[in-house]
């Protein structure tokens, strides 16, 4: 059986298909289309007229591609952007009558869930407490796992696209605005904190979006050109990658080997999340996972 799954994200459409058997799987295809439902209306808890059209336009390429495959099963998943949009029902009749689709809209909860589950499709079981941060465009998923299990989770809206959007930066990002990035991050996550602190937390995984885009910067090749189920990345090269990240302009984060043009602005505020979130919390070690949220509908699908 052929399963496609989509992730509209705030960001970026996100499509995965998968040859399924019983427990094993196979992934046929990942790609993507840019819609970017964060643009300026996102804090009126908008989706533009604009996005609309652009979320029409990735609906229809992925359409095709699907019809391609021959996939028995879709399913369709919105995050933040969506479910906090007023003007939800509208979008959401407007790809139906465009495109076909039925999109399901899940909670916070239901998402930061579906993160954990595809973690545990790339890593297996997790002994020792880690700490898994997936930042997105509308909503920040932090969840404390141990042994296959959630012992902490919170989904926020202080996703990049509404921070970029609230808070223009300068560019470079001055010092103080680092500064003022920083201490935002810090008190809206400081529940997460104390009890990554709490269980002793050394281990953080980072999945999809912006430790996609360090990784590649590290690995110093082209975005999404390289497939990761599990990378480490060591504390050394992920401060090197930050120091350099803050000290640049658009333009240079532009001509870097490994950055991805979707996240040359939204790279700037995760990078600060990310290195607060390791001085806070004392983490140890970090990895990479290309794995997220789409693999955890893929993890329910397998395990049904």
């Amino acid at each position: 059986m052929r399963k496609a799954i989509i992730d509209l994200g705030t960001n970026t459409c996100n499509l995965l298909i998968a040859e399924v058997n019983n427990s094993v799987f196979e992934i046929l295809y990942q790609g993507r289309e840019w819609v970017r439902l964060g643009d300026d209306s996102i804090n009126s808890n908008l989706i533009s007229s604009p996005a609309i059209e652009r979320t029409i336009k990735a609906f229809k390429n992925h359409s095709r591609i699907i019809r391609d495959y021959h996939v028995h099963e879709v399913r369709i998943l919105a995050t933040s952007a969506v479910r906090t949009a007023d003007n939800q029902d509208l979008f959401l009749h407007e790809i139906k009558e465009e495109t076909g689709f039925m999109v399901d809209i899940i909670t916070g909860e239901q998402e930061a869930e579906l993160i954990h589950k595809g973690i545990l499709l790339a890593f297996g079981q997790i002994e020792d407490p880690s700490l898994i941060l997936d930042i997105g465009g509308g909503s920040n998923e932090l969840i404390i796992t141990r042994k296959g299990e959630i012992t902490w989770m919170e989904s926020l809206p202080t996703g990049i696209s509404r921070v970029v959007n609230q808070f223009p930066l300068s560019d470079p990002v001055s010092p103080s605005e680092i500064n003022f990035l920083g201490n935002y991050f810090i008190e809206n996550h400081q529940e997460s904190i104390f009890h990554c602190k709490r269980q002793g937390i050394k281990t953080l995984i980072g999945c999809a979006g912006a430790f996609d885009t360090i990784a590649d910067l590290i690995d110093k090749v082209d975005p999404l050109s390289k497939k990761r189920i599990k990378q480490s990345i060591s504390l050394k090269a992920f401060h090197k990658i930050f120091g350099i990240l803050i000290r640049s302009s658009h333009s240079q984060r532009l001509q870097m080997k490994g950055m991805d043009r979707v996240r040359v602005d939204l790279i700037i505020p995760a990078v600060i999340l990310i290195h607060q979130i390791i001085t806070k919390t004392g983490i140890e070690q970090i990895y990479q996972t290309d794995y997220a949220l789409r693999e955890g509908v893929l993890y329910d699908m397998l395990n049904s």
